[in-house]
């Protein structure tokens, strides 16, 4: 899997004053922290973390981030959480959290689709219920994605995590097997089977009062 870099610089001081002044340089204020290190409080430029999420998943990404300031290192890290200005969306504040290679981590991964199902054909509806999912792998065994083929699927068949066929030492953790996606006959199909079988039984209650009616006139 690709480690992509980032450079960030060491500051000292922290508080709204500090990170005002650093947006107005074009940074902004980061922290890095790990199970095994103290947090290090950074800044980042703004520039440089806009290039990089034009390419990356931040969330599966693995990024090499060079620390300047005072003794250079580089750590290995994944982005934990970025906030942003409610109204603007401009960057506040990026949190990275130190990755041990040797450990496994857990990582959310997209879950994409291949073919067209012949339910499809045969007028159902392909429904994706879970568009990601959690995966436990080493950091450089992290999937881009999990791509299911769903040629093979009719209407009525599913698709559960407990058939999925990973490569490599990728596991799924979960606790009930849940449906992933599924081809299911279509709303407005079943509304008008529903409204036909109404209109169905109006129709045989108008009879059967017709023929009373008729009955009664008779006598």
């Amino acid at each position: 899997m690709k480690i992509h870099p980032l450079k960030a610089q060491t500051r000292n001081s922290t508080g709204k004053g500090t990170a005002r002044s650093l947006r107005r340089d074009g940074r902004i204020p980061a922290v890095l922290y790990g199970s095994d290190i103290e947090s290090i409080s950074l800044s980042i430029s703004i520039k440089d973390i806009e290039q990089l999420l034009k390419k990356i998943n931040y969330a599966q990404a693995l990024l090499n981030l060079e620390v300047e300031g005072g003794a250079s290192n580089e750590k290995t890290v994944m982005i934990k959480e970025i906030q942003t200005e409610p109204l603007t969306q401009n960057f506040r504040h990026l949190d990275f959290y130190e990755i041990n290679m040797t450990r496994k981590l857990t990582v959310t991964i997209p879950v994409v689709t291949t073919g067209i199902p012949k339910g499809v054909d045969a007028g159902g509806v392909l429904q994706v219920i879970r568009r990601e999912l959690d995966v436990s792998c080493l950091p450089t065994a992290i999937p881009e994605q999990i791509t299911i083929d769903v040629s093979d699927l009719d209407v009525g068949d599913s698709v559960h995590v407990d058939e999925l066929e990973l490569e490599g030492d990728v596991e799924i953790p979960y606790d009930a097997n849940f449906t992933i996606l599924t081809v299911v006959v279509p709303k407005v199909v079943e509304e008008e089977v529903e409204e036909g079988e109404e209109g169905e039984e109006v129709e045989e209650g108008a009879e059967g009062a017709e023929a009373a009616e008729s009955s009664g006139s008779e006598g």
